[in-house]
């Protein structure tokens, strides 16, 4: 499916839609700051552009990539979830993240079941793995609520990080 380009997704509050250039000041502010930790972070610009560019061409070289989470009642964007994938990562990645202040409404848990169900759906994938930082409690809630197992034995690039499995039923 390379080559296909983002799609959209949309559930009852949201809609998952491809990254725009008007979405990079908030994704670098987050790269930018402590938060990012768990990622690798802080980022400075430099690196914070060529993640965000990352994300953008998943979508042509991998037919899936990342989408912005955008509240459907007025269109503010509030984070983003993807499926990372590439030399980075041993396995096909399910990642989220929301920004500063709107942490703890289910948005990344809404976001990301909404593009796993799709990935099992369209991409016929088996599994996904969610690379979690250590002590990140937010990440490894969202990870259990979707349903995903915590697998010891998944190859990693970072040896601390927890692995949370993703199965297609």
């Amino acid at each position: 499916m390379p080559g296909t380009g983002a799609i959209t997704l949309r559930t009852e509050r949201l809609i998952l839609r491809k990254p725009e250039i008007d979405d990079f000041e908030a994704y670098a502010g987050l790269m930018a700051s402590p938060r990012s930790a768990g990622m690798g972070g802080p980022f400075d610009l430099r690196a914070a552009w060529g993640m965000f560019c990352h994300d953008v061409a998943l979508w042509q070289l991998f037919g899936h990539g990342a989408l912005m989470i955008e509240l459907a009642e007025n269109g503010e964007c509030v984070g983003q979830v993807g499926i990372n994938h590439g030399p980075l990562f041993p396995e096909k990645e399910l990642g989220w993240f929301v920004y500063d202040g709107h942490e703890g409404r289910g948005y990344a848990t809404e976001a990301a079941l909404a593009l796993r169900d799709w990935a099992f759906s369209a991409l016929k994938l088996s599994s996904l793995v969610s690379y979690i930082a250590p002590g990140n409690a937010a990440s490894v809630a969202v990870a259990e609520r979707l349903g995903a197992r915590f697998d010891p034995t998944a190859p990693r690039t970072d040896p601390a990080d927890l692995v949370y499995r993703h199965s297609a039923s």
